[in-house]
């Protein structure tokens, strides 16, 4: 599994969807986006708002959630069996239902629309409106939690505007963009502000393919999904999340670009999912140390750090301290760059990858593997670095420890010397989360655990079979 190792900036970062319990002066610019003409400001913004507002839709989503019974840690309690009678025969959870809001992008005249994956992704009942006041009721095409992407698709006979794509790879830093959307259930709101970064990564789930742009324009809650537009009226990127201590907008909110959506929304489109490609290799950004000892000049490139036995990058060649400097013919700038390129790459497919070894530059071709094959050749990997063997939840394992589906692995297998053998885990303990993360299955699980440093010190949150009671426990990863 290709994995980066780079730290999150310290900031709360905030998805957008909004959730509920039950006249600037002239100025000439020019666009990098295309060789043009320079475009007049003060018209602009102004000309992308009538184009684009009718190709944005407002999407209202419920969730039916299980919530833990918060009287159940007392039902073995004298006092409290006294007052409430036998609490045995109280359910363990509650289903509640959560609505929210979101935005959305018609992306082809059928009814498909763009949105986020955290919009509508675990949606029982997804409504959209468009901005011809049209309501329908919508269904889930796919999604893709990876990238925050999800597609719909609403029923209608009726030839749907819809956007037009840019090219997110030419937008340049210091850019003008416009963003429309629903923030806080207000239509069609459009503000403007400008690129402030791109290649943000690591800004939510440090597993993910995400690969931000950065932008200034105010979005708030409910901009989820919505658009990022250069002068031209063109999406370069889908607005999904902000860095705010106060909830709000404070000028520094993130954008999926728009090569990466176009890519998922047409594999979503096609297949309901999005399989990924996988080379087998632990990656990490560049040190200065690292840097001059692989005789490199910049700090650009992915430092090999794990290659994983059996895996498509050793039997290509592929070795522990190669330094991959392009991919395909494009410059890999760090780990996390080479991860998004091999995930993207078609499964069977063969993949050039350009790589410094000892001073001097060589090609390697790797045919690319899948991610199921990456679970079968990585389980082996987590015998050896836990010393123990794992399997999926059941359904009866769910229900007995409340649990949300999906949620958890659990242990088949312990070597008694291996790392969770000496701290005391047994066969059908639960494993829940690893340094905070909750584990959701267990491909997860493996991704995770792949992606810490030989030697870390981790803790987990397990669930000890025999008492059913909850606890954290260090253990050193091999």
């Amino acid at each position: 599994m290709l994995t980066s190792r780079r730290l999150r900036p310290r900031m709360i970062v905030l998805f957008f969807a909004v959730i509920f319990l039950v006249g600037a002066p002239a100025l000439m610019v020019a666009s990098s986006s295309a060789q043009a003409a320079p475009i007049d400001l003060s018209t602009a913004i102004v000309e992308i708002a009538k184009k684009t507002i009718p190709t944005v839709a407002h999407i209202e989503v419920t969730e039916r959630q299980e919530v833990a019974n918060p009287f159940t840690p007392f039902e073995g309690d004298p006092f409290f069996r006294y007052f409430f009678g036998n609490p045995n025969k109280m359910p363990k959870k509650f289903k509640r239902e959560v609505k929210g809001l979101g935005s959305g992008m018609i992306i082809d005249a059928r009814g498909h629309i763009l949105t986020n994956f955290h919009v509508a992704g675990g949606a029982t009942k997804i409504e959209v409106v468009l901005a011809n006041g049209k309501h329908y009721q919508a269904k889930l095409v796919g999604g893709d939690p990876k990238t925050d992407l999800a597609v719909i698709e609403i029923p209608t006979k009726e030839q749907l505007p819809y956007v037009t794509f840019g090219d997110s790879d030419k937008v340049e830093v210091g850019e003008w963009v416009v963003a429309i959307g629903h923030p806080r259930g207000l239509d069609q709101t459009v503000t403007q502000g400008i690129i402030s970064a791109k290649h943000r990564r690591g800004i939510t789930d440090p597993t993910s393919y995400q690969d931000f742009l950065q932008t200034d324009a105010p979005i708030n809650p409910g901009n989820s999904g919505g658009p990022l537009l250069n002068l031209r009226g063109e999406v370069i990127g889908v607005n999904a999340a902000i860095a705010s201590e106060s909830g709000g907008s404070e000028g520094i909110g993130f954008a999926i670009p728009s090569n990466i959506a176009q890519h998922i929304s047409k594999l979503l489109i096609a297949h309901g999912k999005v399989e990924r490609g996988w080379v087998g290799v632990g990656v990490q950004d560049l040190t200065q140390e690292l840097a001059k000892s692989a005789g490199l000049e910049t700090m650009k490139g992915a430092y090999i750090a794990e290659v994983v036995k059996g895996g498509p990058a050793e039997k290509a060649g592929m070795k522990k301290g190669d330094v991959v400097v392009a991919y395909q013919g494009k410059e890999i700038v760090d780990g996390s760059a080479l991860r998004n390129e091999a995930a993207n790459t078609p499964i069977g497919g063969d993949a050039r990858v350009t790589i410094l070894r000892g001073g001097k530059k060589q090609d390697l071709m790797i045919h690319v593997g899948s991610l199921q094959d990456a679970t079968k050749i990585l389980a082996v990997s987590l015998k050896e670095r836990l010393g123990a063997e794992f399997r999926a939840l059941t359904p009866q394992e769910v229900s007995k420890y409340g649990l949300d589906a999906n949620q958890g692995v659990a242990i088949t297998r312990v070597d008694p010397k291996g790392p969770l053998g000496e701290v005391g885990f047994e066969p059908a303990d639960l494993i829940l989360q690893i340094e905070g993360q909750t584990i959701s299955g267990l491909e997860n699980f493996i991704d995770l655990v792949s992606s810490l440093k030989p030697g870390a010190h981790v803790t987990l949150v397990a669930v000890d079979h025999r008492s059913g009671n909850p606890g954290q426990v260090q253990v050193t990863i091999k």
